[in-house]
């Protein structure tokens, strides 16, 4: 045609619209973030790049933006949107003045695919809307208003976001300048429940295919279920008797017998069978032993085959090394040349550090010996037996030696290094490097020694104080029990003397009416109690606050000790006929005038 012509394309959605100005389709499609393509379907700008068509400050549209909950990064303030005039075959868009604030809109409701379109012309058709928003996307339906609004539903949720951009133009239809064919465009968005519902449905399937998924990796990752138990009987429990007695198939069986046990198939009449599988698997307890035992033995054997090929490599190194240091004497050095010398020195230095870790591995395997033999030791029976003060002068004695070893040890190093001082003078420069570390590792070693020594002593002088406290708490236990048996002696004789004088007194409380401390303790509360009660309380009254002080306590014992002190006691007669009610109450204070 003469307008010529445009569509605005959003990946493989074409949408064909007249236009009279391509240039203007062309700018406004390039603040879409969009490539312009003409009626044959060519660029009309061949090295446009969506990355940077964002002169207008609008970011690019990407049909995976909305509704998916990514937002597209918000535009600069300082950045004023550039919106061109738009010309369509029945009626032409005039862009809003860009330096007014941008259209206020709504929040944007979850799976949004209507918009509401308000400040339409009067004379607005519907297809007139359908003209001007069908270059958006795929409209599905139109709700025209006679209010001059309508709602528009697109068939993808990205094309309400190109909807929005029409909104603020003025609309004005074909050249008219009446009022009824010109109006300013709002778009908003708009809530329907067929976008809510088609929302909820994917939300939905979303969540079913989340579940499946967590499924199948719960199930992917979950043990496998242990093979089914079958049910006893007199077949069975003879097949897992015989699987019993065989190591290959133990681990089978006993996980059968004990799942029979726990559901509770033994009963008077399969009580033998199993037993007699019990008695099976407590005779694999001996194999299992025997079985530990021989692989003990060959940890045992093994060990001893690495100490001895450590201690044969160990003496390899020292001969080594010692090749090493004999090379290094000036009748045999000076006839190398410096490159020769440099080598044998470091091969020299390498070799002594390897033989020094593996004598260390083997000084902590002996050490471990040591320790298992020190733990053998104290498991056995008869030295458990042993006192706390013989064992602590074992300890002091162990003390001692080791001391003394040390001291011995302290000695041989120090006649090291002043050999090796005198030998150092006598040497040549070259030798002074080697001599100097053997020196301070020598020193370093000394220094560690007189360390351990003065903890030894230390050590050896807290034991002894430790044994002069036992022995002085021996000493006050032995005087204790003599001034125990002078006391008990001498009460002897007091309680003798006592029992002589309280015969009489014992002949003339067994005629009193209180027989017992029992008796005489309930007495006391009893009265304690009436005391608190001057008007008297019922035998019920007085038992249940008895019974809370001990349990045993029983009514008729009670009565008949109050009736046997009547001077203390008085029972009283209260009411009428079936309000009759007996009380007692305190009298010890007449009593005890009348007596």
């Amino acid at each position: 045609s003469a307008d010529g012509g445009g569509n605005l394309g959003l990946d493989s959605i074409p949408m064909g619209l007249p236009m009279s100005d391509p240039t203007a389709w062309a700018t406004a499609m390039n603040n879409l973030g969009m490539a312009p393509m003409g009626m044959t379907g060519q660029p009309l700008l061949p090295d446009f790049d969506p990355a940077l068509g964002m002169m207008t400050g609008i970011p690019p549209i990407n049909p995976m933006m909305p509704g998916l909950g990514i937002v597209p990064p918000p535009i600069p303030p300082d950045m004023p949107a550039v919106k061109e005039i738009i010309h369509c075959k029945s009626c032409t868009l005039f862009p809003p003045n860009p330096h007014l604030p941008p259209p206020a809109t709504r929040e944007r409701p979850p799976g949004c695919k209507t918009v509401f379109v308000g400040g339409l012309p009067e004379n607005g058709t519907e297809q007139i809307i359908m003209e001007v928003f069908e270059q958006c996307g795929e409209v599905i339906a139109i709700r025209k208003s006679k209010k001059n609004f309508c709602h528009i539903r697109f068939a993808e949720e990205f094309m309400v976001d190109k909807a929005l951009y029409l909104s603020g133009y003025r609309i004005r239809l074909g050249s008219s300048t009446d009022k009824k064919d010109t109006g300013r465009l709002h778009v908003d968005f708009a809530q329907a429940r067929d976008d809510l519902y088609e929302w909820e449905c994917r939300q939905r399937m979303l969540a079913r295919e989340e579940r499946h998924r967590r499924r199948l990796e719960e199930e992917r990752f979950r043990p496998p279920s242990p093979p089914p138990v079958v049910h006893y009987s007199d077949h069975e429990g003879s097949i897992v008797a015989e699987k019993l007695k065989d190591d290959t198939k133990f681990l089978e069986a006993i996980q059968t017998l004990l799942t029979w046990i726990e559901r509770g198939e033994v009963n008077r009449r399969t009580a033998n069978n199993f037993y007699s599988m019990i008695q099976s698997a407590n005779s694999h307890i001996r194999r299992l032993v025997n079985e530990k035992a021989a692989h003990e033995k060959e940890m045992e054997e093994a060990k001893e085959k690495f100490k001895l090929a450590l201690s044969g490599i160990l003496v390899q190194f020292e001969q080594i090394v010692a090749v090493y240091h004999s090379a290094s004497k000036q009748k045999a050095w000076d006839h190398f040349t410096k490159a020769q010398r440099k080598n044998i020195s470091v091969w020299c230095k390498q070799a002594e550090e390897i033989r020094n870790i593996h004598n260390d591995e083997l000084m902590g395997i002996r050490r471990e010996e040591e320790m298992e033999m020190s733990d053998e030791e104290i498991e056995d029976p008869s030295e458990m037996k042993e006192t706390e003060e013989s064992a602590l002068v074992s300890q002091v004695e162990a003390l001692k030696e080791e001391n003394d070893s040390l001291r011995w040890q302290l000695d041989a190093y120090r006649n090291e290094v002043e050999l090796l001082k005198q030998e150092q003078g006598k040497a040549s420069r070259d030798e002074d490097t080697t001599k100097e570390q053997q020196m301070k590792l020598l020193q370093q070693a000394l220094q560690g020694m007189q360390k351990h020594l003065l903890k030894v002593q230390e050590e050896y002088k807290k034991r002894e104080a430790e044994l002069e406290k036992v022995k002085e708490d021996k000493l006050k236990i032995e005087t204790l029990l003599e001034n125990l048996k002078e006391q008990e002696s001498s009460t002897s004789r007091v309680c003798a003397c006592s029992q002589e004088k309280e015969c009489p007194a014992e002949k003339t409380l067994s005629n009193s009416p209180v027989k017992s401390e029992r008796e005489v303790l309930l007495v006391g509360i009893i009265s304690t109690f009436l005391h608190v009660h001057p008007f008297g309380a019922s035998i019920e009254y007085i038992c249940s606050y008895l019974q809370r002080l001990d349990s045993k306590i029983c009514t008729a014992e009670v009565e008949v000790l109050m009736t046997r002190l009547q001077n203390t006691f008085r029972q009283e007669l209260s009411g009428v006929g079936a309000s009759l009610e007996k009380r007692w109450k305190f009298c010890g204070f007449d009593g005890l005038k009348m007596t």
